[in-house]
């Protein structure tokens, strides 16, 4: 039994992510692990043979082997950067099945690819041939999850404790009064008051960004204004893209910024900033990499010598070996003595929430740490850097899209609740909502406005009416929000019982040669500024992404202006915006069924990704059944947006 009930909330998490890792294992076994070679190279899984074109040691006496495979293989696979992986011998080796090295992969360019290695010394086996890599299963986010949350339900008597009680809302966060209260002319009146909510915080202070309200330059200028009274602080994310635009603008304000990931994670302009890049950087870079180049040269000469050689040589082969070692062992002093300054003179540490578990920065703890996409992370992920806190300043917005969970019964049993969204239920008090939005016009923004925010959002002046182009009659252009109603048109739905996703080949179609008019339109009214309006083309189903994707290269107009053009689901347009947004929604059947067309957040995130024109194609037969699409439906007819298929189905 546990002593606090916030004890037993954790707890239920902690059995939550067990469910999600053993989702996830499962998944990996059916799509990788059970299968042959050959099928896993088909698969894109898989590369069979292949050869070690080169050899170095880097940063953390790492060792990068580049992988080559043969030139004729042209198979397409799924190798990213970033990825774990593991490189294998197709054989048996001192009674081991397919022994293996574990890696991560920094690059990968047509048939080579560059693995990065954390050990000593390579085993022999991997200089005699039968070698492949496959793609891995990685289980270090949920240990670090479970280190977390073991760590924070066994605080007792201390500022984790705290934390604890006050972050589930069994004790109300507390505030301080400042002498004098912050005010920036670059904010506007409720971006300034989140960050007097930041500067007065004791404990806990949310920022709650609705789309295009600013939350990014908020929280920039809140961390900026804290490190005038702090040394340093903790600023995470959920996703590497996010920690990267933080990091990019933290420097721009000539702050002291370490980037901490592998760079193979990391938006390559910003290496510069990553502790690999800061260390190289450092006066005594230079013995250090004399200590490894020697180390690599006595490890070469060791492997001159085989598995069958006499006693000298195999004494030669320890004494080159033991040298190497020695140099190793030099080169890990001068390295933990470069990267110890570099982490102390830091203002800023910027890493991804998983990333908080860096042995580099193990021994630290800050009296502030920064976590944006709060809304977007798992729970005990959060939990990661609140570890190491003594207050919390989290930013998201929990009407867009949640964590993603990949288990059924846990997203049923609360996984997919967030701790952004927890706090704000449990401490209104300590949440501000950034409220003048500088994205989108006023009736793109009206519906979500309403549905989500209380009504509370304000379109800025400058995006208030936000439009195309203002030449007169020339109403495709001037209107900004379309809704195409497919209703009595017989567009119905098709399932893939493969993929398991729904597309529409008609609506499709209708969406594809609407963008077109509104091309054809722009091309006669704004020649020389057509290249400059981007579009985004929109599904919730990956089904019709890939149709739409598809029928695209039919339209010689759409590829002309292919550049500027982008294909995707709701989940990979989260966090962006374009000028112009069409969304196809697909369902259209007699059962009235509208599948996770009921996550609703994922469809605000849709609405709200256009700056100056939105389009949705839909069946409100299909969609009106469901309260929320009728309540939309009608502010679409309130707006005049409101349009019949059957106006474009058949003109000449």
């Amino acid at each position: 039994m546990y002593k606090y009930p916030s004890q037993q909330d954790l707890a239920h998490y902690l059995s939550l992510i067990q469910l999600e890792r053993q989702e996830e294992i499962n998944q990996y076994r059916q799509s990788i692990a059970t299968l042959s070679i050959h099928e896993r190279r088909k698969k894109g899984t898989t590369w069979y043979p292949i050869t070690i074109s080169n050899e170095e040691i880097g940063l953390g006496e790492k060792i990068m082997l580049d992988l080559q495979r043969p030139t004729t293989h042209t198979e397409t696979h799924q190798f990213q950067q970033g990825q774990t992986c593991a490189i294998f011998v197709n054989a048996k080796v001192d009674g081991e099945e397919n022994p293996a090295l574990n890696g991560v992969i920094a690059w990968v360019r047509d048939n080579t690819m560059r693995v990065v290695i954390h050990i000593d010394n390579l085993p022999d086996w991997l200089y005699e041939g039968k070698l492949g890599v496959d793609m891995l299963y990685n289980e270090t986010t949920f240990k670090e999850m479970e280190a977390a949350l073991q760590r924070t339900i066994k605080a007792e008597s201390s500022r984790l404790k705290d934390l604890r009680e006050i972050l589930l809302g069994y004790r109300p966060a507390e505030s301080t009064r400042i002498e004098k209260i912050p005010h920036y002319s670059n904010l506007n009146p409720s971006q300034n008051f989140a960050l007097q909510k930041v500067a007065t915080a004791t404990d806990l202070a949310i920022i709650h960004g609705p789309p295009g309200t600013g939350k990014t330059t908020t929280l920039v200028q809140t961390i900026a204004y804290t490190l005038q009274s702090e040394r340093q602080v903790l600023v995470c994310a959920a996703s590497n893209a996010a920690v990267d635009l933080l990091t990019e603008k933290l420097t721009a304000l000539n702050l002291q910024v370490v980037r901490l990931g592998h760079p193979a994670r990391i938006n390559e302009t910003l290496l510069e900033h990553t502790l690999e890049g800061q260390m190289a950087m450092h006066q005594d870079y230079k013995r250090l990499q004399q200590f490894r180049k020697e180390a690599h040269n006595y490890r070469k000469e060791a492997r001159k010598f085989r598995r069958t050689f006499g006693p000298e040589q195999r004494e030669e082969r320890k004494q080159l070996l033991e040298q190497a070692r020695l140099l190793i062992d030099h080169a890990k002093m001068t390295e933990r003595y470069i990267v110890e300054s570099i982490i102390d003179n830091a203002q800023v540490i910027a890493c991804t929430l998983t990333g908080a578990a860096n042995s580099e920065i193990q021994r630290l703890r800050f009296k502030t740490v920064f976590i944006d996409e709060g809304s977007q992370a798992l729970l005990p992920a959060t939990f990661i850097p609140i570890t190491k806190a003594e207050r919390v300043v989290l930013a998201g917005d929990h009407q867009q899209l949640p964590p993603t969970v990949k288990s059924m019964d846990a997203q049923q049993q609360g996984l997919s609740k967030s701790l952004f969204e927890w706090c704000i239920e449990k401490q209104s008090n300590a949440a501000t909502m950034l409220q003048t939005q500088y994205r989108m016009n006023e009736q793109i923004m009206g519906f979500s406005s309403v549905m989500f925010y209380q009504n509370r959002l304000i379109a800025d002046e400058t995006v208030r009416s936000h439009i195309l182009s203002s030449q007169p009659d020339e109403p495709l252009l001037n209107a900004p929000f379309d809704y195409i109603d497919t209703a009595g048109c017989g567009f119905e739905e098709t399932f893939n019982g493969i993929s398991l996703s729904t597309s529409n080949d008609n609506e499709a179609k209708l969406l594809l040669d609407y963008v077109e008019r509104i091309y054809t339109r722009l091309e006669a009214v704004c020649t020389h500024q057509v290249w400059e309006f981007t579009v985004g083309i929109i599904s919730p189903y990956k089904e019709q992404v890939l149709l739409l994707r598809q029928m695209m290269k039919n339209y010689e107009l759409l590829m002309r202006y292919g550049t500027q053009i982008s294909i995707n689901t709701v989940d990979g347009f989260q966090g962006q915006e374009r000028d112009i947004i069409a969304i196809s929604l697909v369902r259209s059947n007699d059962r009235n069924e509208i599948g996770f067309l009921k996550d609703l957040r994922r469809m605000n995130v849709a609405l709200t990704r256009a700056r100056k024109k939105l389009i949705v194609v839909g069946d409100s037969a299909t969609l009106g059944s469901h309260q929320f699409y009728a309540t939309w439906i009608k502010y679409t007819e309130d707006i005049e947006a409101y349009h019949s298929a059957w106006e474009f189905l058949y003109e000449e």
